[in-house]
């Protein structure tokens, strides 16, 4: 459990820079759209280029040919794990700095848990509890900064966030699921699925559809140079390096109580996101109150980890 939380913190790390970069790319007057598409676009082009470069061509075919005997369930699930997840995340990046962004998403702590009953599974009560604390500290970082904004801009920002933060378990419950043999979904079982980036690109390959429709409904103006340089950088960082993380994490998690903390860890965004914009965007230094959420949320990760090691 304690490697499972160490890879989730990790992950949190690199997810942070999504938060950071989407408001920067806000501020500078990149359309949204764009700033969720392309680092689809970017995601696909490097995975499938370090496939062919480490597998060589016939594994790369292999793939695509597992991905096309399956489409519809990689377009269902990519769809919603990484279009409908992402897409509401940029279009919050218009309205809220960063931080709100980054302190909103945590609601995907409890959102999981609701994910998961629905897929049949069940918790401990102390999993509730744990879950509970972690998102209390997330309040109290929100509440501190909420007059600092204003209120149309800060719900205007949030309420999308609270959608993606069921569209994202979902994406990943589906391929958890489909994975290990459940029945009322597609027998997708494959040597494939054992490889993190494998997931990540079918997922992306899958989200294609969502992609061009979105394109085409809303017909942005043409992204900017700086704008094409950080989706690049949102897709290395965020896109590949923390969505396997992520992943890598939860397919190795046995139990439920696992899945659940390896999400939890999520939040630790909150932390990297309010220290990268006071370093980058220089953002005012935090309060107590946003110290004691802090607080509040790592002590929610320290006791998933202490009963979970005592229960072994």
């Amino acid at each position: 459990m304690v490697k499972l939380i160490a890879i989730g913190l990790l992950a949190g790390l690199f997810f942070s820079a999504t938060f950071i970069l989407n408001r920067l790319m806000s501020l500078e007057g990149g359309h949204w759209v764009w700033s969720a598409s392309l680092r689809y676009a970017y995601m696909i082009i490097l995975l499938l280029g370090w496939l062919i470069f480490s597998r060589g061509v016939g594994t790369s075919g292999r793939l695509l040919r597992y991905f096309l005997r399956h489409w519809k369930f990689w377009v269902i699930a990519g769809s919603i794990g990484f279009g409908g997840f992402y897409s509401l995340i940029c279009f919050s990046a218009d309205y809220a700095p960063g931080w709100v962004v980054a302190t909103t998403w945590q609601f995907t702590i409890i959102a999981t848990l609701v994910v998961l009953l629905c897929f049949g599974k069940s918790f401990p009560t102390r999993t509730w509890l744990f879950s509970f604390i972690v998102f209390a500290g997330v309040l109290f970082v929100n509440l501190s900064q909420m007059n600092k904004a204003d209120t149309g801009d800060l719900l205007l920002g949030a309420i999308p966030v609270l959608v993606a933060a069921f569209c994202y378990p979902i994406g990943n419950q589906l391929v958890w699921e489909a994975g290990k043999g459940n029945r009322r979904l597609p027998d997708i079982k494959s040597p494939f699925l054992e490889n993190s980036f494998h997931k990540v690109l079918l997922l992306s390959l899958g989200s294609v559809p969502f992609w061009l429709i979105l394109v085409g409904i809303t017909w942005p103006p043409p992204p900017s140079r700086g704008q094409l340089i950080n989706t690049a950088l949102v897709a290395i960082f965020s896109g590949i390096c923390a969505t396997s993380l992520f992943l890598f994490a939860r397919s190795k998690s046995k139990r439920a109580s696992e899945l659940a903390a390896v999400d939890s860890t999520q939040s630790s965004e909150v932390i990297f996101a309010m220290i990268g914009e006071i370093i980058l965007l220089g953002a005012p230094l935090p309060d107590s109150i946003a110290l004691a959420g802090v607080a509040a949320v790592l002590s929610g990760l320290a006791l998933f980890v202490f009963f979970q090691e005592a229960n072994r």
